[in-house]
C-alpha cells in the first residue's frame, strides 16, 4: 500500500493528512499557521504537522511515498517556490525544498485552489460512476472569494507564468463593483458568498417588506449566503430576484468557461454550493440556452463538489502523481 502526505497551508491553519492509494483520507492533524513568522519556521511547523498525521495514521515516515503542499499565492510548480503570497508575507520562498529538508521525502507544491480542484478531480466530483476516466475539469469554489482550478489532460493547468486559472477575476460587468484585484466587475464581486450578500442587501433596501428582513431578524448585518435562497424557497419575490440575479451571473460565467474549454465536468464547491439543486437547476437552464455544446453530442456536466474542506489536503497529497 502506498501512502501520501497532503499539507493544506492557510493563513490561519495548517492541516496535514494521509491519503492512501485508493485516494482515501485516513488521518489528519492540524496546527496554527501564525502567519508573519519567518518562512523557515512555518515550514518546520508544516513538517511537524505532517509527522503528527503520519503518527495518527499508525504509520512511519519511511512508509510515505511523497508529500504535497497546497499554498495560497502564485506558485512556481517546477522550482517548488512560492513566488508571492500576500497573507503569508512570502516572496520567492522555496517552500518545497524547506519542507523536504525536514521530511526527507519528495515534496511537491501547488496553489491551494489548484490542489482543491485536483482533489475533486481525483477523488470527488471528477469520478465517473461507470468507471470512465475523465481528463478535463473546471472547479469553482464560491466562498469569501471565488477560487478556481483547471485540469487539462489530467494535469493542473496554471499558465505560462503560473498565474493563470483565476476564473474569479474575469470581468462579467464592465465598470461594475470594485474588486480587490484592482479591476471592476470581476466575477468574485458578484458570485462569491460576499458578493451574494452584497446583492441581497441591495434588494432588501429596495424592498422593506421582503421576507429576507424577517429571516435576518431585522438586522441587515446578519444577512448570509442562505438568506435569499431561503426567502426564495418560501415564495418571496425579492428573494427570488436575488437568486435569479446571482445564478444568471454565475451561469453566464460558466457558459463563457465552457465555450472556451468545454471540460467534461464543471464542479462547484464552497459555502454557496450547499444550495445544491436550487443552485444548479437555473445554471443548467442557462447552459442549455447558451452553451455552444448544446449542438454537440457530448456535453459538459455541472456537479456539486463532494470533498468539502478535505479537497485541498487530498489534492495536495496526490499532486506528485502528475509526474508519472
Amino acid at each position: 500500500m502506498k501512502y501520501y502526505i497532503g499539507i493544506d497551508l492557510g493563513g490561519t491553519n495548517i492541516v496535514a493528512g494521509i491519503v492512501n492509494e485508493q485516494f482515501e483520507l485516513i488521518a489528519k492533524a492540524s496546527e496554527k499557521t501564525n502567519a508573519g513568522r519567518p518562512a523557515q519556521e512555518i515550514a518546520k511547523t508544516m513538517a511537524d504537522t505532517a509527522k503528527a498525521a503520519v503518527h495518527a495514521a499508525g504509520l512511519e515516515l519511511s512508509q510515505i511515498t511523497s508529500a504535497g503542499i497546497g499554498t495560497p499565492g502564485i506558485v512556481d510548480n517546477e522550482k517548488r517556490e512560492v513566488i508571492f503570497a500576500s497573507n503569508l508575507y512570502f516572496h520567492n520562498v522555496p517552500l518545497g525544498q524547506m519542507v523536504e529538508d525536514e521530511l526527507h521525502i519528495p515534496v511537491f507544491v501547488a496553489n491551494d485552489a489548484d490542489t482543491a480542484a485536483y482533489g475533486e478531480f481525483m477523488a470527488g466530483a471528477g469520478k465517473m460512476e461507470d468507471g470512465h476516466h475523465i481528463s478535463n475539469m473546471l472547479a469553482i469554489t464560491l466562498g469569501t472569494g471565488v477560487g478556481s482550478g483547471i485540469i487539462i489532460n489530467s494535469k493542473i493547468y496554471n499558465g505560462y507564468g503560473f498565474a493563470g486559472g483565476e476564473f474569479g477575476h474575469t470581468v462579467i460587468h464592465l465598470g461594475g463593483r470594485q474588486c480587490a484585484c484592482g479591476r471592476k466587475g470581476c466575477l468574485e464581486t458578484y458570485c462569491s458568498a460576499t458578493g451574494l450578500i452584497t446583492t441581497t442587501k441591495e434588494h432588501m433596501r429596495r424592498n422593506p417588506d421582503s421576507l429576507m428582513w424577517k429571516l435576518c431578524g431585522g438586522d441587515i448585518d446578519k444577512v448570509d449566503g442562505r438568506t435569499s435562497f431561503d426567502a426564495a424557497a418560501q415564495g418571496d419575490a425579492a428573494g427570488k430576484a436575488v437568486v435569479e440575479e446571482y445564478t444568471s451571473a454565475l451561469g453566464e460565467s460558466i457558459v463563457n468557461a465552457i465555450n472556451t474549454l468545454q471540460p467534461e465536468i464543471v464542479c462547484i464547491g464552497g459555502g454557496v454550493s450547499k444550495q445544491g439543486e436550487n443552485l444548479l437547476r437555473p445554471i443548467r437552464t442557462y447552459m442549455d440556452s447558451y452553451c455552444f455544446d448544446r449542438f454537440a453530442k457530448n456535453r459538459t456536466e455541472i456537479r456539486i463538489a463532494q470533498l468539502g474542506n478535505d479537497a485541498g489536503v487530498i489534492g495536495a497529497a496526490l499532486i506528485g502523481l502528475q509526474q508519472d
